[in-house]
Parts: C-alpha cells; structure tokens; sequence
C-alpha cells in the first residue's frame, strides 16, 4: 500500500510518497498550487499507485485549528471528488520549521528537479520535506498499531 502525503500551502503544496509498503515517507515535488494542481496529483496517482492520502492538518500553538484549516478542509472535498481515495489528517504542527531545519534538505532533490529561483529551491524543497515529515509521523502512528 503506498501513500502520498501532502502539505497544502496557497502557493505551494508539498507532496511526498512512501515505500512499497507504507513504512518510509520520501520527499517527492513541489506542486504550484494552481489551475494544474489537480491534473498533477492525477499524474502522480497514477504513476506512483498510490492508494491513499495523508493531508497535513494545519493547527496554531493550542493545537486548534488556524485560519488555513478552511482552505484545508476545501482541498480535501475536492480531492475526494476527483480521486475517490481514502484521506488522512495528520496534524502538522512545525513540520515547516522542522523541515528547513533539516541539513539534508538540498540532497532531497536532483539537479533536474530544482526550480529557477534560489528561494523557490530552499522553500520548496522544505514543502516537499514537511510533507514527508507529515506522512512519516501518520505511517509511524498506523505501524505502531498494526
């Protein structure tokens, strides 16, 4: 069973895959958050297999739901309207911050896969990294109980 997880931004939504087996998540694009978006998500899908979607819950500091949990919530009902897969919500509380924290953050993509702008490269490999640490968190949790 393979997973997408998905860290929703309003310009930038970050989009990571897991293993074969749903036990390690990895970084896989920025996708824009535009017009295309949802013929994207159709493409990685499919190529990928992916069989459900893990989406990041947006909370603030108290852990309730922040002014982005509306557009959030949007997203999802589209999602389940055009790929009529199982969603997940996985909180992602500071998994922005955590994901440019990381070191690695540059070795996550390959040169074909950097964006024109420098500060599109770091920003949206750490979208990409913190759904990844979305999706981790989420497969972390199911293992747990399985």
């Amino acid at each position: 069973m393979k997973f997408l997880g998905i860290d929703y931004g309003t310009k930038r939504i970050g989009v990571a895959i897991s293993d074969e087996n749903g036990t390690i998540a990895f970084p896989k694009e920025i996708v824009p958050n535009d017009v295309n978006t949802f013929k994207r998500f159709s493409e990685i899908i499919e190529k990928e297999n992916i069989s459900e979607m893990v989406m990041g819950e947006s909370v603030d500091f108290s852990g309730k739901l922040n002014a982005l949990s509306a557009r959030i919530e949007v997203f999802i009902l589209e999602l389940e309207e055009k790929f009529r897969l199982p969603i997940h919500k996985q909180k992602e509380f500071l998994t922005s911050v955590e994901a440019r924290r990381s070191k690695d953050v540059k070795k996550d993509f390959s040169p074909s896969q950097a964006h024109t702008k420098v500060k599109q490269i770091k920003s949206g490999r750490a979208d990409a990294k913190a759904a990844a640490i979305i999706l981790q968190r989420y497969l972390d949790k199911t293992n747990l109980v399985r």
